[in-house]
């Protein structure tokens, strides 16, 4: 059921690093996002796949792993994702992407979650370093980072408790995100 698959994707940001993620894999969650929906039906987005060590340890270095962990500076090895999928905008065809690498993140992450897998959704990414990393033309323009895994982490939801959205960590690593109630986002 959808719900069930919506509930289990949560941002992970520690994964089982042995668990391999093939780019057979990746290459299956992108057709996802091939299918869904498009601004104009431009299909605008390209997509950059990492399945090898070498090339997902350029890709980590570029991302800022979690805002209101102050402390925590991603995850340590063993822990890091197995997979990344760079989306990207071809400016050949728009600079106008809409929302449609919204839309293609959520696809693709519903789909990992079907996999048995996880993944975080990274805009806070050292765009120009990681397009010197991974030897992108100039044509192409980096608008999100998913990274992708076996989630190693436990993620709960809770309700917020006066007022505080702040996503944190508990004594025993299990990762809690406060969401407001549904009544509280309904406008009447």
């Amino acid at each position: 059921m959808l719900k069930d698959l919506v509930f289990k994707n949560r941002s992970y940001r520690r994964f089982y690093q042995d668990h391999k993620i093939t780019v057979k894999d990746l290459k299956e969650l992108v057709d996802l996002a091939r299918l869904s929906a498009s601004g104009r039906n431009l299909q605008p987005l390209k997509y950059f796949l990492s399945a090898d060590e070498a090339t997902n340890e350029k890709i980590f270095s570029t991302l800022a792993w979690a805002g209101y962990l102050k402390n925590w500076d991603g995850p340590e090895e063993g822990e890091k994702p197995a997979g990344y999928i760079v989306i990207l905008g071809d400016t050949r065809l728009t600079k106008n992407y809409f929302c449609d690498h919204g839309i293609a993140s959520q696809s693709i992450l519903l789909g990992a979650v079907e996999k048995g897998l996880g993944g975080c959704i990274f805009a806070s990414v050292q765009r120009t370093k990681l397009k010197e990393l991974i030897a992108l033309e100039d044509h192409f323009e980096i608008l999100l980072v998913l990274a992708i895994g076996k989630p190693k982490e436990k993620v709960v939801i809770e309700q917020v408790t006066e007022g505080d959205i702040k996503y944190y960590r508990d004594a025993n690593l299990v990762h809690h995100v406060p969401k407001r109630n549904l009544d509280d986002i309904i406008v009447k």
